[in-house]
């Protein structure tokens, strides 16, 4: 039998408080391959910092490529202030040989790429190939010329075009066989490499432009940097000359810090995208000096020393970053500098009062928790310093004891339920926030939110974070967030790009676990770029024309999760359908968020005493066949958001809505006239 349900809107009373923008923002973490697949360079170990894989002295993802007996390799210490090493190559005259090195790579094209060397070489070498190939057919896809004008070390650049696009091409830089050879003796036939790097010619600032793109989609309002490897990080090492940053490494999550992406690429991508920065500051390993140093580096005047360091990088104009978050789960054991709540809460007004100090505009966020043992530390010893408690929520199956033998349909019921706990959790905090008088100015800031689905570190097949399930539950968490939007400002979805499992933005194949899963490139299809059905949600919300709430009552069936732990709401009556209303500032326009979360159609009755439609309704709808369906590398258009007109009296009389799918209807709006 089909369900059904009656959404009734009270037009005449919009909420007093004004929804911010800031609420649909997202979040940027150097995590796995987040920055690897976010920017644009194809190429990995450009400045050779990665130790040699096999028994030839070649650095990580490179490998020799020669057809000469004795070309000898070797990794030496850098050029002056540069980072990583150099790998020196020595071409014996006598092999007549081509030598050098080379690097698997998907490229696009037709397309042009800049590239850039930074070499040395003895006297008799006089210039270097760079090029493309197809590695499987050997079809030449474009090459360049370098000619080596120094014994000393040098930068040089030059154009690649590469004719078509090739997922499984090979960059070669070598010396080729037909170059003049020299008489043997002493210092002969040695180049060393101290950085190689290859960009298309639509990156943007370093960034992939099909990932600029799409983020520019899902018009954000904020970005977040921050994550745990912020704790151990030190922002210093990120700014200036990207050849004379420091090589850093990952303390968080093992690899390579990238040093490609720190303060002033942070800015411009921010600047491009026309949204607000939060950067979070290390108070781990950090101090207040150096969060205060970071501060003036961002704000301060060419007057001051660190915006003097800024000007002298090429930015005179401070960035007037505004919003500073101090601690990322610094309650956790995973979190360099992890100590107690009382602890942190020292810590935060030593470091939010010399932040100030250096910027008395900024504002300031201080690491909360769900335990509330823990808020209750922080803000009554730092509640007057702070303008923001922050909550980070993952919710799993592990919540409901659940695991991968529990059947398919309550799985799927558990994760749609998720958005009760982001509300329990939101609820709870709010109450200790105005529980006393000296933190009740303080507002919440959600800076990292999901589904989760543990073991969260070692995967094996499709991830539960890209299906269908998975954006009903964020458009229900969009939903608790929006119904909490006088103390919730600010929500950070985690995260951006690939990274971390969740990450809404998908370049290439990487589907499970990215250390035990499958090579990336296995597909075929290492360059596709798409996003998840979670994507869609975060794009459908952001993008409406929202600015105040609507009552909205909700009459309608529901559904029961057994679950096999208590829980701290109830779960045998869990309502079909979470519905939110809002409308813009001039009251003209009506939006309807709609999450069918049932695994039932719901026939809906839409009922505005007061108003007429004063044209057709625009129906948007994020839905699909399975609650396990899937965007990927093989269909990236599965799951996408559609949207129609329908006439204002089917939704009057009775309109299905599918199960396991997400709506917004839109609509002009007047009063009735008399």
């Amino acid at each position: 039998m089909k369900r059904k349900a009656k959404i009734t809107i009270d037009v005449g009373r919009p909420g007093g408080h004004t929804i911010n923008p800031y609420l649909f923002g997202h979040f940027v973490e150097d995590i796995r391959d987040h920055m690897e697949a976010m920017l644009a360079y194809p190429l990995k170990d450009m400045d050779f910092e990665s130790e040699a894989e096999g028994k030839t002295a070649v650095s990580g993802s490179w490998r020799p490529f020669t057809n000469g007996r004795n070309t000898s390799y070797a990794l030496e210490a850098p050029a002056p202030k540069h980072s990583g090493r150099a790998q020196r190559i020595r071409v014996q005259s006598d092999d007549e040989a081509f030598a050098g090195i080379a690097q698997e790579a998907a490229l696009k094209g037709p397309m042009a790429y800049s590239v850039r060397v930074v070499a040395r070489a003895s006297i008799e070498l006089q210039y270097l190939i760079v090029e493309a190939a197809d590695r499987r057919t050997e079809e030449l896809l474009g090459r360049a010329r370098i000619e080596l004008g120094s014994h000393n070390w040098k930068e040089y650049e030059a154009a690649l075009p590469v004719s078509r696009t090739c997922e499984h091409a090979e960059i070669r830089v070598y010396v080729p066989m037909e170059h003049p050879r020299w008489t043997d003796h002493v210092s002969t036939g040695m180049l060393w490499l101290d950085h190689v790097s290859l960009l298309p010619a639509d990156n943007i600032g370093g960034v992939k432009g099909e990932v600029m793109d799409m983020t520019r989609e899902l018009n954000a309002g904020m970005m977040r940097l921050a994550g745990n490897y912020i704790s151990a990080y030190h922002f210093e090492h990120g700014v200036g000359s990207v050849l004379e940053r420091p090589v850093m490494f990952n303390e968080a999550w093992g690899g390579w810090t990238s040093k490609y992406f720190g303060t002033d690429e942070f800015i411009r991508f921010c600047r491009e995208l026309g949204v607000e920065p939060l950067i979070c500051v290390n108070d781990g390993s950090g101090t207040p000096e150096e969060a205060a140093r970071w501060v003036e580096y961002c704000n301060g005047s060419a007057e001051t020393p660190m915006g003097a360091v800024r000007a002298a990088n090429g930015y005179p104009a401070p960035y007037n970053v505004r919003y500073w978050e101090i601690g990322n789960e610094v309650w956790g054991g995973w979190q360099v500098g992890t100590c107690s709540a009382d602890r942190f809460a020292e810590r935060c007004v030593s470091f939010a009062e010399a932040m100030k100090a250096a910027d008395p505009s900024v504002v300031i966020l201080a690491c909360g928790h769900t335990d509330q043992d823990w808020n209750r530390a922080v803000l009554d010893i730092a509640g007057a310093h702070i303008d923001y408690l922050t909550l980070h929520l993952y919710h799993g199956l592990n919540r409901f004891g659940m695991n991968r033998d529990t059947p398919a349909e309550e799985r799927y019921k558990a994760i749609a339920v998720f958005p009760e706990w982001t509300r329990d959790d939101i609820r709870r905090t709010v109450e200790q926030i105005q529980a006393t008088e000296n933190h009740r100015h303080i507002k919440l800031a959600i800076t990292e939110y999901n589904t989760m689905y543990y073991p969260n570190t070692v995967r094996k097949g499709l991830p539960d974070e890209h299906t269908l399930g998975a954006a009903v539950a964020n458009a229900g968490n969009l939903n608790e967030m929006l119904r909490a939007s006088d103390m919730v400002h600010i929500g950070s979805f985690s995260d951006l790009v690939n990274g971390w499992l969740g990450g809404c933005i998908r370049v290439g194949d990487y589907y499970a676990d990215q250390y035990r899963g499958k090579l990336p490139g296995w597909s075929g299809h290492p360059l596709t770029v798409y996003g998840t059905p979670t994507y869609e949600v975060m794009k459908l919300y952001a993008n409406r024309d929202i600015h105040r709430l609507l009552p909205a009552d909700v009459e309608c069936g529901s559904f029961s999760v057994r679950s096999n732990k208590p829980a701290p709401i109830d779960l045998d009556a869990m309502p079909d359908l979470d519905v939110v209303a809002c409308t813009n500032e001039d009251g003209s326009t009506m939006t309807v968020f709609i999450v069918n979360r049932s695994l039932q159609e719901v026939q809906v009755e839409l009922n505005l005493p007061g108003y007429e439609s004063s044209s057709e309704i625009l129906l948007h709808e994020i839905t699909g066949d399975s609650v396990e369906a899937i965007n990927s590398v093989f269909e990236p258009e599965c799951i996408k958001s559609t949207v129609r007109t329908v006439p204002f009296e089917a939704l009057q009389n009775g309109y299905p809505l599918r199960p396991a799918s997400v709506y917004a209807l839109e609509m002009n709006a007047a009063p009735e006239t008399g």
